[in-house]
């Protein structure tokens, strides 16, 4: 690594920021660290930032960059083939991309976690062991980029260690790693850390040792200089017994380096009055609009064309954490309650697929069920529903609520993480206020979810001036990347203040 001095403490008009991530969107996307990862970076330039990301070169990403070119070759010994570094610009803005081009390592076909059957690829723990030595490498400053983050800014374990390969460098920037979900940790046995040739001494409770186990993420909680969640809400669960996933504890020893900052979204991407997927465009003041949408979404599903049916909309991948099976155990009573339709999209357990795809085929005028993911689709499921359906078991943030809010479309959501910190219960209370913009349950259950549902499908029929007034309130309330990338701002300055302290001192 480079050890030429620090860089001075950044100007009060502009950090650089080094964000890394496994993935973002457009390049590669499997859930919504690819949104954030795309979109934080773009919003903290927009602040006067410099902000740039790095992630690996896999096949879809070299393909998408704009003006992509080598900048440099890595010698890294133990690794299979060369490592290059490449340079270029996302597809639709103008934000600087590092890719990590090792071919053994990142091209091949599946997802960035997954081969094609969805199994782990066996070799994550050298892939991301790979990527996390080349972001440190980055971090610290390599002569031929000319540049040097103040911040290194890592997202869940597939980076968790590169705050741990740096922590030990007096000369590093400061760091700050990020957990979206608590429940994916990069855990691999005792044989796979011999493999990986790691310094003997992170084999500890104080290092990356959990339960006889190695965890990836506990390197990147272990020693950045912050940490977060993508929630206040979540940041308190993920310190209980109940949702800390064994690291509660640790959690709760980082006291106040640790906290919640909600996600925001990309106003450019999503938004109703300009959004090329909708066949019909909308805001707040042309609201009545949104009709057209829904019809047209009824048609691409190959449902009746019903004006006014209450079509709910799902969108995510469909797993139990995701509540999706809460949702097939209600679909007879929503099946009975006449005039209600329920489109879904997303893919991954594959008896939740089957069921579903079983219940579409035995009420086809109802149930409509496309597996798999389509960008265009989604955003007219956003636009031409009239409630969402998001009863999460646990959500460390969630962004398809924030789309529906975004889009007027009433969320429907479980009481927990995000969704309870963006969605507004039309409780009396709410409702005078002028605050409620959606249903929250607080049981995660099929009775639940059916009292939460049950609830919308009566205001939607008999109030419609209120639940026009749903509808507004959702639209009209911030959820931008601009609020939250000022949070994150704080949050970095406090990393740097405290970057000169060994971060294990505050585990002691």
């Amino acid at each position: 690594m480079d050890h030429s001095p620090m860089l001075s403490d950044p100007d009060p008009r502009g950090y650089s920021v080094l964000i890394a991530s496994s993935e973002a969107h457009p390049l590669v996307k499997t859930g919504g660290l690819g949104d954030v990862a795309a979109s934080l970076p773009m919003a903290l330039r927009e602040l006067g930032h410099d902000a740039r990301l790095i992630l690996p070169a896999y096949p879809s990403a070299k393909k998408l960059v704009r003006e992509l070119k080598p900048l440099m070759e890595l010698r890294m010994p133990g690794i299979v083939g060369n490592v290059q570094l490449h340079g270029g610009l996302l597809p639709d803005r103008d934000l600087p991309v590092y890719l990590v081009d090792a071919p053994a390592y990142f091209s091949r076909e599946g997802n960035p976690y997954t081969d094609v059957s969805g199994r782990d690829w066996g070799d994550n723990p050298e892939r991301f062991l790979l990527f996390s030595r080349v972001i440190a490498h980055v971090a610290m400053g390599l002569p031929p980029l000319n540049w040097r983050p103040h911040v290194l800014h890592c997202n869940d374990w597939q980076t968790g260690l590169a705050p741990t390969l740096i922590s030990e460098h007096h000369e590093r920037p400061a760091t700050v790693f990020t957990i979206h979900n608590l429940a994916y940790q990069g855990l691999f046995d005792r044989a796979t850390f011999e493999r990986l040739h790691l310094p003997a001494s992170l084999w500890s409770v104080s290092g990356l040792e959990f339960h006889q186990r190695m965890s990836f993420i506990k390197g990147g909680i272990v020693f950045s200089d912050r940490v977060n969640t993508v929630s206040p809400r979540y940041a308190d669960e993920v310190r209980t017994q109940r949702f800390g996933c064994g690291l509660d504890g640790l959690l709760r020893q980082l006291g106040g380096r640790f906290r919640g900052i909600l996600n925001g979204i990309d106003y450019k991407v999503w938004n109703p009055a300009d959004d090329p997927a909708l066949p019909q465009t909308y805001d707040a003041e042309r609201v009545h609009l949104k009709a057209e949408n829904k019809l047209e979404l009824q048609t691409l599903f190959g449902l009746p064309r019903d004006e006014h049916a209450f079509v709910l909309g799902h969108v995510g991948r469909l797993v139990e954490q995701k509540g999706v099976d809460l949702i097939i155990d209600i679909l007879p009573r929503l099946v009975m309650a006449g005039r209600v339709q329920l489109v879904m999209q997303g893919a991954g357990d594959r008896a939740l697929e089957q069921a579903l795809q079983e219940a579409a085929a035995a009420h086809p005028e109802r149930v409509s069920v496309h597996v798999g993911y389509d960008e265009v689709r989604a955003h007219l499921v956003e636009a031409g529903c009239d409630a969402f359906l998001m009863p999460s078991r646990f959500e460390p943030c969630g962004l398809n609520q924030m789309y529906s809010l975004r889009y007027g479309t009433v969320p429907i959501v479980h009481n927990t993480g995000g969704l309870a910190d963006t969605v507004v219960d039309a409780s009396d209370a709410a409702l005078a206020a002028g605050t409620a913009n959606g249903f929250l349950f607080n049981d995660p259950n099929a009775d639940g979810l059916w009292y939460a549902v049950e609830t919308a499908l009566r205001m939607h029929r008999e109030q419609p001036r209120q639940w026009r007034a749903l509808m507004l309130t959702g639209m009209r309330k911030d959820l931008s990347w601009q609020a939250s990338a000022r949070h994150y701002l704080d949050f970095y300055a406090e990393a740097i203040a405290a970057r000169e302290h060994f971060p294990q001192a505050a585990m002691a």
